[in-house]
């Protein structure tokens, strides 16, 4: 089982990924395919399943790249409480990768 540690690196790396998705895809097709595309393929198959809430927390912190105090005020709640649903977030992929 992947630890909350393990996920939250991997969460980095896929923010990192979408933040620069065109010139990593084009390396992709000049080079050869990063692992990382491996990893975010991974957590999109896994976060699929998650509660809608979770899924589109996910969508809007790591594919949108928007920070939980951007997205606390796109929601019109709590920084606590988005930081309390990405723990929510980590632990369902915790188990769902596992």
């Amino acid at each position: 089982m992947l630890t909350i540690q393990q996920i939250r690196e991997d969460l980095n790396d896929i923010r990192f990924y979408y933040s620069k998705q065109k010139a990593i895809d084009y390396a992709s097709k000049t080079v050869v395919q990063s692992s990382v595309v491996d990893k975010v393929n991974k957590y999109n198959q896994a976060v699929k399943d998650a509660p809608v809430r979770l899924y589109d927390l996910y969508i809007s912190l790591y594919v949108q790249n928007n920070t939980q105090a951007a997205l606390a005020y796109d929601w019109d709640c709590s920084e606590r409480y988005i930081a309390k649903m990405t723990k929510d977030l980590q632990e369902f992929l915790a188990k769902a990768i596992s």
